[in-house]
Order: C-alpha cells, then sequence, then structure tokens
C-alpha cells in the first residue's frame, strides 16, 4: 500500500522561485530512490483561522505565505530506504541562503486510510 510524506513551510513570498527551484531539484533525487509522485503547493487560497491554520501553524511572519508538500511512495519500505539514500545524497546539500526557515516546518508520515481517484 501506498506511503504518503507530508511538510508544511513558511516561505518568504520573495524567495518563492529560489524555493521553487530547489524543489524542483530535490524532487529528481526522490524521484531516483523511489518516490512515485512529488508535490509543491504554493499557498492561494489559505484562510486564516481563529484557533489554528496553517500561518499559526509555522509562525508564519508577515510576508511569508506557506507550502504544503507531499510525497507519494509505493510503501513505507521504499519510503525508509529511499530516505537514508536521500540523507546521504550529496545533491541535498541545503543551498546557501536557504529560501525557508527549516525551523518553523513541520512533517511526517502517514498510511492512507482512503484512496480514491477518477480514472
Amino acid at each position: 500500500m501506498a506511503y504518503l510524506d507530508g511538510f508544511v513551510v513558511p516561505v518568504p513570498e520573495g524567495s518563492k522561485q529560489a524555493y521553487q527551484e530547489m524543489a524542483a531539484k530535490a524532487s529528481k533525487v526522490f524521484l531516483e530512490y523511489g518516490a512515485l509522485r512529488i508535490m509543491e503547493g504554493w499557498g492561494s487560497d489559505v484562510p486564516r483561522g481563529t484557533n489554528t491554520d496553517f500561518f499559526m501553524a509555522t509562525k508564519a511572519e508577515e510576508g511569508e505565505n506557506v507550502v504544503f508538500s507531499w510525497i507519494i511512495w509505493p510503501d513505507k519500505a521504499t519510503r525508509d530506504t529511499g530516505w537514508e539514500k536521500i540523507m546521504k545524497d550529496e545533491r541535498m546539500q541545503p543551498p546557501s541562503p536557504m529560501p525557508f526557515d527549516g525551523k518553523r516546518m513541520f512533517w511526517g508520515g502517514f498510511e492512507p486510510i482512503v484512496d480514491e481517484s477518477q480514472g
């Protein structure tokens, strides 16, 4: 069964292009090590809540937007093996300067409980 990694990170509006370039480069490495699909979403309809929201969760500051990303793997074993290789891959060295504050990024791995699609 498929396995998912999800990420949420605040990114300064002015760093959108740098983030996109970094993510595109990294996505090739993830695919090489077994990921099936990588998606990076730039917030375009992200409401502000009163108790919690994506901005509060990441402690986004004025002038920052939120990126919601996910990676689909064929299964958890492939994901675990892939991540081990990814963490050792020299191509995954962080750019300087980083286009976001990694301390406010959060992530996790998920087992699908509903998986529907058209087609």
